[in-house]
């Protein structure tokens, strides 16, 4: 098979898809990788070191996408890359379909494979493609959020492990996922008082046994919700539903219980986010004010930290690219149904039903 790697062009993107470790081991067994130039250098590889191990290095984007097979990217198509993708082809990738009815149509009008490793879960129910980005987001999410409360970014002006003789600051999270419990083991770490929210008692019985005891759980529901924002300084997101558009915790009516200067980071954006105000941007600029609440958006948080991110999730998703380069995309998806999870989009039919619920179209199942 011959496996695409393209630069990412989403802003500030700088993680890479394959590392030439992954594509060392892609070639062992047989496949041609194609690489675009100075895909990796964001995440600390040359081309040079592609090279090295035998891949191709192009200088088009449209010389990979016309050439392969399949295509490993990172973050979606934006609509630059649209008209490159082909019927047939296989796009291996964070989609995110339900967050956006442009990409969505984009590829069903395509015929491609769209596999959404978000979507991609296991027998237990775990994601095993979203749960490192899951953790560095997480844990990324308290590092933000704990910066933008610094007056100088518009924030009320705190530090959230306070000092001794000045009480610390207050962070909710909504939500106990991998999420949930990186942001809370980090702030914690600050010394915050930690409050996290969810609706799974079991997870929430789990979460008091390990961690620390200034974090607390309580049953999430609106009138807890009102309350444990209306005392917070910093409010994270941390609301998933795989495939699917993430529910709105947080209402436009609610912002008006929190303090001027707090400061939300809504993780989920990407699948919508849990709060209602809260719109997607750029690590150039990640903020907004709404009613004196500071709104971070970003939707690539791992992003800044390529270094990291790109290694976590490589580790991750190698695996699955190598299954379905060895087997054919319907032989892996027949024996894997993890991964068959995780195709959203095959030749213009939704065959996930998150996606065709989201948008009221119609569902194939694969």
């Amino acid at each position: 098979m011959i496996i695409g790697v393209p630069r990412e062009i989403k802003p500030n993107e700088n993680r890479v898809s394959l590392v030439p470790a992954g594509a060392e081991l892609l070639k062992q067994h047989g496949h041609t990788v194609l690489v675009e130039t100075d895909a990796g250098l964001g995440s600390g590889f040359s081309d040079d070191e592609y090279q090295s191990i035998g891949a191709e290095v192009l200088n088009s984007p449209s010389d990979i996408y016309n050439r392969a097979d399949m295509i490993l990217k990172v973050k979606e198509p934006l609509p630059a890359e649209y008209e490159h993708i082909h019927e047939g082809q296989i796009v291996f990738t964070y989609f995110h379909f339900a967050a956006s009815r442009q990409l969505t149509d984009a590829m069903i009008k395509s015929k491609c494979i769209a596999i959404a490793y978000e979507t991609v879960q296991n027998a237990s129910g775990s994601l095993p493609l979203l749960e490192p980005m899951s953790e560095v987001a997480g844990r990324m999410s308290i590092q933000v959020g704990a910066k933008h409360l610094e007056k100088v970014y518009g924030g009320k002006g705190i530090l959230l492990g306070g000092v001794p003789g000045v009480k610390p600051g207050n962070v909710v999270i909504l939500g106990g996922g991998i999420v949930g419990i990186n942001a809370a083991t980090i702030a914690a770490g600050f010394g915050a008082r930690v409050s996290i929210l969810d609706i799974n008692l079991d997870r929430m019985r789990y979460l008091n046994e390990v961690m620390p005891k200034n974090v607390i759980t309580i049953m999430s529901n609106p009138a807890n919700v009102r309350s444990a924002i209306s005392e917070a300084d910093l409010v994270i997101g941390a609301v998933l539903i795989p495939g699917a558009k993430a529910p709105s915790l947080i209402t436009r009516d609610m912002l008006k219980l929190m303090r001027p200067g707090s400061v939300i980071v809504d993780v989920a954006v990407d699948q919508g986010g849990c709060v209602e105000t809260i719109k997607p941007t750029t690590h150039e600029n990640p903020t907004y004010e709404i009613d004196g609440v500071i709104h971070y958006g970003v939707a690539n948080i791992p992003g800044a930290v390529p270094m990291t991110s790109t290694r976590a999730l490589t580790n991750a998703t190698l695996p699955y690219a190598l299954q379905i380069a060895n087997n054919g995309f319907e032989d892996v998806c027949e024996k894997n149904h993890a991964l068959a999870k995780g195709v959203n989009i095959v030749s213009g039919r939704i065959t996930h039903q998150a996606v065709a619920s989201a948008f009221g179209l119609d569902f194939s199942p694969l």
